[in-house]
């Protein structure tokens, strides 16, 4: 139960451990983006020492965001700086060089890793996050001013468990024609990621928790992941907690989505979730995302690339930069560089908000590097 030093502590904190995006839900934005600054950062001594970040620009259009990135912290002097490494999709195994960097910076950014349909080649995203077991992963959905969509006042944080379920990996060819393939959940990650789920309700000042699941047909391996969550609720009180079941809650999410607010799923619900309220609220795009486990934290787009290898995008160099912007103002946070964030999102907001440059995605002919030069220009 929280204390009541813990109670009242939260909205002087609310500012410094707000939503990753979304700062300042209250706010009224307008073009002038004014917000009022309630508390300052006290940074500890050193806090402002330049970070190393490993960087991976991945496939298609990835370098071309990855650099719209690198051009954005070198214009507003962020105090990071990159270590490259060149990954595709194609590769067997990602390079043991690249995990050894990771490891050392704690924090990575990287643009889309293709992978092959078939052909017994695995996911490197899905090794990846195993590896250095990112077990949980965010992706925020909201509303951007300025840009319409069917729906309004979309806020949606969806926290998917990142490292079992369906994606283990476990298939195999009983006999020629059969296929099995093993969908493993346990306790022990099912707590974990439901922990995480509420931690960041409570720390985020957020309301509710879904829990979300197909357990009226797994009865045991989703059974268990839904006792898991409502064991962690109980730790919750302050926060409503409810659950439903995956068909349900994705005609749910195309019809009300606004009653929605933290969702936690296994594995692959996220996966479909997580870009069904991407496409809600405006689409793969703008939807800012990262992967974290309780040593490193990978950022990237928040929901599939799933233009990451189209040919005309990437000939026209007219890739929406914005997504992976603001996963690097949410990395900027996680890196406790507050202040670099918010001049990072508010800009990005005012541009899309402006409505004068933007990608074809987003109804605009604007090339990255014209979205990115108007962002530096707002910076400045």
């Amino acid at each position: 139960m929280r204390s009541l030093m813990a109670r009242r502590s939260l909205p002087l904190f609310r500012h410094l451990l707000r939503d990753p995006v979304s700062y300042q839900r209250d706010a009224q934005l307008g073009l002038g983006f004014q917000t009022t600054r309630s508390v300052t950062y006290m940074p500890r001594p050193g806090d402002g020492t330049p970070r190393a970040v490993t960087l991976i620009p991945g496939d298609g259009i990835g370098p071309l965001v990855t650099g719209a990135v690198q051009q954005v912290m070198e214009a507003m002097h962020a105090p990071v700086h990159f270590e490259t490494y060149e990954v595709h999709g194609d590769m067997t195994k990602v390079p043991q060089e690249v995990i050894d960097s990771i490891r050392k910076n704690k924090v990575c950014l990287k643009g889309g890793l293709a992978t092959p349909v078939g052909g017994g080649v695995s996911s490197l995203n899905v090794q990846l996050r195993k590896e250095l077991d990112l077990f949980a992963s965010l992706v925020h959905c909201f509303n951007l001013e300025g840009l319409p969509t069917r729906h309004e006042n979309v806020d949606i944080v969806v926290i998917r468990e990142n490292t079992e379920g369906e994606y283990s990996g476990l298939e195999h060819e009983v006999v020629p024609g059969v296929v099995e393939s093993l969908k493993v959940i346990t306790k022990f990650c099912s707590e974990r990621i439901a922990k995480y789920a509420f931690e960041y309700a409570y720390l985020n000042n957020r309301k509710k928790v879904t829990a979300v699941h197909k357990a009226n047909i797994m009865k045991l391996a989703d059974g268990l992941f839904l006792e898991s969550c409502r064991e962690i609720a109980t730790k919750y009180p302050g926060i409503k907690y409810n659950e439903i079941i995956v068909d349900n809650c994705c005609m749910q999410l195309v019809s009300k989505p606004e009653q929605f607010d933290v969702m936690v799923t296994p594995n692959l619900y996220g996966n479909l979730v997580a870009n069904t309220a991407a496409g809600i609220a405006g689409g793969t795009g703008v939807m800012p995302g990262g992967n974290v486990g309780a040593d490193h934290a990978v950022f990237e787009q928040g929901a599939s690339a799933g233009n990451v290898g189209n040919q005309k995008i990437m000939e026209e160099k007219k890739a929406n930069p914005v997504a992976l912007l603001l996963s690097s103002a949410m990395m900027l946070r996680h890196l406790q560089f507050p202040s670099f964030a918010d001049r990072l999102e508010t800009a990005v907001k005012r541009v899309i908000a402006e409505g004068k440059y933007r990608s074809k995605d987003l109804g605009g002919k604007s090339t990255t590097q014209e979205v990115v030069d108007a962002i530096i220009s707002v910076m400045e």
